[in-house]
């Protein structure tokens, strides 16, 4: 590398080694080439005379001949370096260097390891990045005879690098986010949309053969059920089973979001629809769901000035944006789930006719769960498990928890079941067996149907009966005490009766 130094006005340029060639190839190999070709090339017999051109060119030049000796440099040259020809020329550069003017110069370089040398150095006048080549030009006796040196200013390509790899870096990281987001997108969406149905009864059966049957059709569905029964299950099913499995599956609940955005959730607005939109205006939720499934949860508490606009949509397979004045094309399919009976709504006219027959093409009823206690059990196996694996535990169900479970309506269903097996794992010890005791709130409130599926003799039914009397006792008085005045009875009963029947007394007295 050449740098260089006015002994007049001691600007010193400094310079570190550049050892990769390949950005030094970028930047000077076509500037080296030209310079070698303009004083080897010959014209007519006639030497291109290169002082004429050399002032013309924007990249220093330096040339010196094979003892080091400076014998010409251009108008940029001295630009970029502020020195001046009476200082360079016909001095060696190793005297140079010597005196101070050169710090870590090239030209010696090339002279030496007789190959082409990079350098990138900063000059302190201007503190600007310099990439410096120098090359070596051979005579035919394999002598050097000169050295070509092009200093070129690269303060902006360095600064162009190091933003563009601050950009690769960022994309390998966007990267390396979007395949991990990608994993847990369909990590959740695997499971909010292939949550199965757990079933051993008849009437389940009947629910999945309706799903297996409607599921590869865009028909609109109707699912009808108790709150907790698993309407959402179901409407995740006929998605996962239909040709549109790959596509979006939105799921919106009618009662989640007052009536005056619903609106707005689910057709979306253009900028400045209203007081308050967004300025760049809102996709709604139909939108989303294009070309995928839309679930319209608890759709019988649906505002009716929506209902008919929902009317348009399933006739019109498009929507209109609040604010828009150009319809959307939308291809998507709904289900409808609700808790409510629709058909004694339009009744009542509140909820419109026409859009009942509309989405209720093809029903589906859900049973309760207290009409199919076989699939209690399974479904409170399913939980157990799931809970057991949650929380590290190895949790069992007792003969006594199951036959209370079954004497129990469940008016919550399924939702109620997985609530209270997932809180009864979390609080019990490890080996715990979740027996009658266990199940004890379930007395109190109230909603124990008779157990009719065996007869196990008068004396433990009357047991059974009695647990739960006073169970309920002591949940409502909180002592032995109250609860012996609730019954009439003596303390001493409520405490004797509870231990043979096995309730535990965990009240304060």
């Amino acid at each position: 590398m050449q740098g260089l130094n006015s002994p007049s006005n001691r600007k010193t340029r400094k310079f570190l080694d550049f050892t990769s060639e390949k950005d030094a190839d970028l930047c000077g190999s076509c500037a080296i080439d030209g310079i070698l070709e303009y004083i080897d090339t010959s014209d007519s017999g006639e030497r291109l005379d290169f002082y004429e051109i050399g002032d013309f060119i924007y990249d220093g030049i330096y040339i010196a001949d094979g003892e080091g000796k400076t014998l010409y440099v251009n108008d940029s040259f001295l630009r970029i370096t502020g020195l001046t020809r009476e200082t360079l020329i016909g001095n060696r550069v190793q005297d140079l260097e010597a005196q101070g003017v050169y710090l870590n110069a090239v030209t010696p370089e090339v002279l030496r390891q007789r190959r082409p040398v990079h350098s990138i150095g900063e000059s302190l006048c201007n503190h600007a990045k310099m990439l410096i080549t120098g090359n070596p030009v051979f005579g035919q006796d394999g002598k050097i005879k000169l050295v070509v040196v092009v200093e070129r200013e690269i303060t902006d390509f360095l600064t162009m690098k190091m933003e563009l790899e601050a950009i690769q870096k960022k994309m390998k990281t966007v990267e390396r986010g979007h395949i991990r987001g990608k994993r847990e997108v369909e990590h959740l969406r695997e499971e909010t949309t292939s949550k199965p149905l757990v079933y051993t009864s008849r009437e389940m059966q009947g629910v999945v053969d309706a799903i297996d049957q409607v599921a590869g059709f865009d028909t609109t569905v109707l699912i009808q059920g108790e709150t907790g029964v698993g309407k959402e299950v179901v409407a995740n099913q006929i998605h996962m089973k239909s040709p549109r499995k790959d596509q979006a599956f939105i799921k919106l609940n009618c009662t989640a979001i007052p009536a005056s955005l619903l609106e707005a959730e689910l057709f979306g607005y253009e900028k400045g629809a209203f007081t308050g939109a967004s300025v760049n205006g809102k996709i709604g939720l139909f939108e989303l769901a294009d070309k995928g499934t839309i679930l319209l949860d608890e759709i019988g508490d649906m505002p009716q000035e929506l209902q008919s606009k929902l009317l348009r949509v399933l006739q019109e397979k498009e929507i209109m944006r609040i604010g828009g004045t150009k319809p959307i094309p939308l291809d998507v399919r709904i289900i409808a789930a609700t808790h409510r009976d629709l058909e004694t709504q339009v009744k009542e006219e509140r909820f419109r006719q026409d859009l009942f027959y509309r989405i209720s093409i093809f029903p589906i009823h859900i049973p309760p769960l207290r009409q199919r206690s076989v699939d209690l059990l399974a479904l409170a196996e399913h939980f157990l498990t799931r809970y057991n694996t949650k929380y590290r535990k190895s949790v069992t169900i007792g003969g006594g928890g199951y036959a209370i479970m079954r004497s129990y309506n469940w008016p919550g269903n399924g939702r109620e079941l997985q609530n209270i097996i997932e809180r009864l794992v979390l609080i019990s010890p490890p080996d715990a067996v979740l027996d009658e005791n266990t199940f004890s709130p379930l007395y109190s409130s109230g909603k124990v149907t008779p157990i009719r599926d065996s007869y196990r003799g008068l004396k433990a039914m009357v047991a059974d009966v009695e647990r739960r009397i006073i169970a309920s006792a002591l949940a409502d008085g909180g002592s032995t005490r109250k609860a012996a005045d609730l019954l009439k009875v003596d303390q001493s009963t409520i405490v004797k009766k509870a231990k043979r029947l096995g309730i535990a007394l965990t009240v304060k007295e």
